[in-house]
Order: structure tokens, then C-alpha cells, then sequence
């Protein structure tokens, strides 16, 4: 039995609600100048105006060219970004030009929205090269999270703007969704993120994709049975993804992309939601809330999140998404965790921006002290939740087979005053090998860049089998604990019969401190164990101690059964905010045929 149940919503009843009720959508078309001047209101006269000004200057600039040598860049180079950046380029210029002419409704912005939305619908393909690699076969159109999103952006443009738009525009773009998208969509069932299997499971794109087809279908199909086909299909399709998560409401694939694919899950329901007047809820039940939860308990202190898989070191969730959800899902906390809204992006999050707003100020979240995810196996251990600047421990078991994985079991963060001292390096840059089989090349892929032990000097190995045994876990007011077994996370080089790490934060003294203990039992005769420590901080080496120093605290490093110690500095790290500098801090024991290494790390002063 799936945790939620969205095929029940089969065709038949699909179409009946879909026929029920006349199409409502969850935003007013420009015409409805009453809701418009209430949204400009809500906003702000300063925000508008940015938005005009925006708008205005996007407005004269020339489109950014899309030339055929730029697509296949990534198929000679590897690089994402030159075809990238200009093609974001034209969706963000349209957006904010599409917004400024619902606000403002002077019809100065119709034809520049006329000649990019044209230039988009000319696009050889929607989607991206990374996905798609050659030049477009325009016979054989690709439905990726690129396509998916540019189809929902135009669809909503259609609506918002309407008969004031061009008409041949209009015929366009029906005729470029339907073509693109909603045709190989209902006739294809060989995209791989459309169910998980035996051998691969879904992920992001699933939502992504299911959400930015089907929700353009919302708005520009007419045919009630044609469109509760194309909503049957994705809600069975989401069935799937809604199973990745684990029964926390925990994803593998970290806040960031919980925050990406949850949000277009987000987006389909309001639609649906909308459009049948309340008779399909794609939002009910006890583990959706959980599910909408997991960023606050993946908290480590105000604005700054666990970043294990490929999730940046400096994510924020985005504004809109809680707030919507705060509102829809009664649960306050989420608004309270919510920066500024930041108006960027395509039309779909922009528009959102504007109306999924939190109408009164939500009291401080206070996170708990203790947060396990079973199915992940992640742990996040406070010592004093209602301090911003207090210890805090995340660490992880899982397996090396995860979404958007790196080979990070056992790995941990330690957090002070508001920083990462001991790191995960986070998001690499995406280039070709990122995804390819050089992944594991990649130093933030790789067991290297985490703070995870090295046996007899071996890496972790990748698969569903490099996995974690849970030992124990477990918090009192004394200590939080988690103990794992690591043996099967390396190769059989690393000839080990036992790897033992047992992270615990200590909940006495005036701030708490963090234990991290490696015990090792090698089968076939002596061997050499290195517990490292990843740091964006500096790291010095002083009367037996380790101090990682960071911008606003610091913590004393101390240890037992390490032999000698050794401080890497780790250049241009290839990340993706940019190239960045770290420190890797090696302790190692020499070999032996059992042995520990135990670190000891507190806050200090000196």
C-alpha cells in the first residue's frame, strides 16, 4: 500500500470533478484589476517599482542568442553553463516582464513578452543539453525537467495575460506544449523518472516533471477526459515519487532537492486543487505533513540547513514554498523558518512569490533537541535549540546508492555559532563527469571529502550494498548517540572485519561537546585507520590540539590512539557557489591489528 494514495483518483472520477465545476485557477488573469492592486498593495510600492524597473530595463536588451555550437557545448566540453545561463536568461527576462504587465496593465510590455515568448516557442528543444546531448530531433521531442517547466511558465502566461496577448502567440503555444510535451507524455512510458523500479528509483524529476506537464495541461487542455488522463497518469506517477521519501519524512536527496521536486509537488496540487473546487487533495494526510516537516528538523541553526547529498552549503528554502504550505498544512513553524521572498527565476516561482505570502508574522521556530530519520539514518543532535549560537551534530549512515548520493556514510557536521565548522562539502559544480561514471572522481562525491574514515587507505565503495548497519541511536538527557557499523561501506581492500563509529554529543558543561570514536578489527593482519575532518575554517595545530577557527567561534579538537596528524589543504575545490579553498585534518593510526582513534571536540575560546 502506497504511503499516499493518489491513484485513487482514477479517470473516470477525475473527469467528473474536472466536468462538477467550472475551471477556477488559484491566481486572477491581469483583467481582475481589483486582485492585482490588491496583490501590488500587499507587496509593496518598493517592491513594484523594482519590478517595473526590472521589467523596463529586461525590456531593451536583445534576446540572448541560442546558436546550435552553443547547445552542443556540453557534448564537446562538459560545460552546462554556456547554453545554460542565456537560456535561463529568456524565461527569468520573461517572467518578470509578464508580472510587470499584470501589475502595472498598461500593455507596454506586450510586445517584448510578444518576441521573447515567440523566440522560446522557435527553440530547437526545451530541453536541456545535459538531458539531451545532440541537436534537438524536433520529431522526437524530450520531456525533462527543462521542457516540463518551460511548458507550466508559458501556460501560465496564457492565462494570466489572455486575449491580450497575440492570438497567433496563443495558438503557438498550445501547439508547442501539446507537441513538446503533453503528446509524448500520454504516449511514452520509457522515461525513466516516471516510476521507480527494480533497478532505479525516481527522484526530483519526477515531480518536476509530472508537475510542470500536468499542471500546463491544467490550464491550457479543454478536454475534460483528455486532461483527467494526462492527471491520472502523473498522480500514479507521484505515487511513486511520494515513496522516496522514508517514514520521517526524510529525503535522501537533502533539503535542497526536497525543496525543488516537494515544491512542484506543491505547485500540481494547488492546481488541482483549484481547478476541481476542492474534490481532489493531493495534500491530506499525516505523512504529507511529515513529508512538508522535513526542513524543520533538518535545522541546524537560523538560515542554515544540513547539506549532505548535492545540497549547497548556503540553501534556504525558498519563501513562497512555506509560506503556501504553512498556510495550506497549518503548521506555523514553516513561515517562521522563511527568509525575504526573492523575486527570481521563471514565471512559475515568481508568480508564487507575489501570492504565496505569509499574512502575519509566526512566532521564532524553536527546533527540538533530537531528530532521527530512520530510513536515512540521519541524526541531528542539539544542545540548546533555543540558542542560535549552541552546538549542534548532524551525522548520517544510509548507503551509497542514495539520490544525488556521494560516498558519505557515517559522515557529520559539527555546527557553532551558527557555522559549519566540520563540514560537508555540499553541491559540486555539475559538468558532464558529475553525472557520468568520473562521478566518484569528483572530490565532493567521493568518501575523501567527508569526514568518514580511510582503512588500509581506501575510499568508500558506491552501491546499494555500501551501506550502514545501525547499531544503536538514542538520546536522554545525558547524551544524543548513534552507533554504526561501516564494514560494508568499503572494498575488500580495506580488509576489514569490523568498522565501528560512534558519534555522540554530550549534553553536560556549559556547551556540550561532540565524541567521534573509530574502532577497528582487520581480518587478515595489521592495518592503518585515518579519521579526517573536513573544515572550511582554519585549522591549527596547538599543544596537542586541533583548533578550527571560523568567522564567529571555535572549536578545540583533542584525541586518543592517533600515531601522527596531518593538515591537507585542499585548493579550488570544484563547488557549485565556485572554486573554494578547504582543510582536510588527518588523524591517523599506524598499523595494528585492532585499535581506535577517539576525537574529542568542544567549543573554545582561545
Amino acid at each position: 500500500m502506497p504511503r499516499v494514495r493518489l491513484s485513487r483518483y482514477n479517470p473516470v472520477y477525475i473527469e467528473q470533478a474536472l466536468r462538477t465545476v467550472p475551471a477556477r485557477f488559484p491566481f486572477p488573469p491581469s483583467e481582475d484589476r481589483r486582485r492585482w492592486g490588491e496583490v501590488a498593495e500587499s507587496v509593496g510600492k518598493e517592491e513594484v517599482e523594482r519590478i517595473l524597473a526590472e521589467a523596463e530595463e529586461v525590456a531593451s536588451e536583445p534576446i540572448p542568442p541560442l546558436p546550435a555550437t552553443l547547445f552542443l557545448d556540453f557534448k564537446r566540453t562538459g560545460r552546462r553553463e554556456g547554453y545554460e545561463r542565456p537560456r535561463g536568461r529568456r524565461r527569468n527576462n520573461l517572467a518578470v516582464m509578464v508580472l510587470a504587465e499584470c501589475l502595472e496593465f498598461r500593455g507596454r510590455f506586450l510586445d517584448p513578452i510578444l518576441d521573447l515568448a515567440w523566440a522560446i516557442c522557435e527553440e530547437s528543444s526545451w530541453a536541456l543539453p545535459a538531458h539531451q546531448v545532440e541537436l534537438a530531433e524536433v520529431d522526437r521531442p524530450v520531456v525533462d525537467l527543462g521542457a516540463a517547466m518551460t511548458a507550466l511558465e508559458l501556460a501560465e502566461m496564457d492565462y494570466l495575460l489572455g486575449e491580450r496577448l497575440e492570438p497567433s502567440l496563443r495558438r503557438r503555444i498550445r501547439y508547442e506544449v501539446e507537441r513538446r510535451c503533453i503528446v509524448p507524455y500520454l504516449s511514452r512510458h520509457d522515461f525513466w523518472w516516471l516510476h521507480n523500479t527494480e533497478s532505479r528509483t525516481v527522484n526530483n524529476w519526477n515531480a518536476v516533471c509530472n508537475g510542470g506537464v500536468a499542471g500546463a495541461a491544467v490550464y491550457l487542455e479543454e478536454d475534460a477526459s483528455r486532461l483527467a488522463e494526462v492527471l491520472a497518469k502523473a498522480l500514479r506517477s507521484l505515487e511513486d515519487y511520494m515513496e522516496t521519501f522514508d517514514e520521517d519524512g526524510g529525503s535522501s536527496e537533502g533539503p535542497g532537492y526536497w525543496a525543488y521536486g516537494f515544491g512542484y509537488y506543491a505547485v500540481l496540487a494547488d492546481l488541482v486543487e483549484t481547478r476541481t473546487n476542492g474534490r481532489m487533495n493531493l495534500l491530506e494526510g499525516d505523512f504529507v505533513r511529515e513529508v512538508a516537516k522535513f526542513p524543520l528538523k533538518v535545522v541546524l541553526s537560523p538560515g542554515a540547513f544540513v547539506n549532505f547529498s548535492d545540497c549547497d552549503r548556503n540553501f534556504n528554502p525558498p519563501a513562497p514554498l512555506l509560506a503556501y504550505l504553512s498556510s495550506r498544512l497549518n503548521v506555523p513553524e514553516l513561515a517562521a523558518l522563511s527568509g525575504p521572498m526573492v523575486y527570481r527565476g521563471g514565471l512559475t516561482w515568481r508568480l508564487r512569490s507575489l501570492f504565496w505570502r505569509s499574512d502575519c508574522p509566526s512566532p521564532p521556530f524553536v527546533p527540538s533537541h533530537h531528530d532521527f530519520f530512520r530510513g536515512l539514518q540521519w541524526m541531528l543532535a542539539r544542545y540548546d535549540p533555543s540558542d542560535p549560537d549552541a552546538l549542534v551534530l548532524a551525522a548520517k549512515g544510509g548507503h551509497n546508492a542514495e539520490m544525488h548520493n556521494q560516498n558519505d556514510v557515517g559522515s557529520f557536521i559539527v555546527h557553532f555559532r551558527g557555522e559549519s565548522l566540520i563540514a560537508d562539502p555540499g553541491r559540486g559544480r555539475y559538468t558532464r563527469d558529475y553525472f557520468g561514471p568520473k562521478r566518484y572522481e569528483h572530490f565532493v562525491n567521493s568518501s575523501r571529502g567527508h569526514s568518514v574514515p580511510v582503512p588500509n587507505g581506501c575510499e568508500q565503495r558506491t552501491g546499494r550494498e555500501a551501506a550502514a548497519e545501525l547499531l544503536d541511536q538514542g538520546a536522554d538527557g545525558l547524551a544524543d548517540r548513534m552507533v554504526l557499523e561501516l564494514k560494508a561501506a568499503y572494498p575488500p581492500e580495506a580488509d576489514l572485519a569490523s568498522l565501528r563509529r560512534t558519534l555522540v554529543l554530550h549534553r553536560e558543561g556549559p556547551a556540550g561537546w561532540v565524541e567521534v570514536t573509530d574502532e577497528v578489527r582487520f581480518s587478515s593482519g595489521p592495518g592503518t585507520l585515518e579519521s579526517p575532518l573536513i573544515t572550511f575554517a582554519t585549522a591549527e595545530v596547538k599543544k596537542g590540539t586541533v583548533i578550527i577557527r571560523g568567522k564567529k567561534g571555535a572549536l578545540k579538537v583533542s584525541w586518543e590512539g592517533a600515531s601522527d596528524l596531518r593538515v591537507e589543504r585542499i585548493k579550488d575545490v570544484d563547488l557549485a557557489e565556485g572554486p573554494t579553498d578547504l582543510e582536510r585534518i588527518v588523524f591517523r593510526r599506524g598499523p595494528t591489528s585492532e585499535g581506535r582513534i577517539r576525537l574529542k571536540i568542544e567549543p573554545t575560546s582561545t
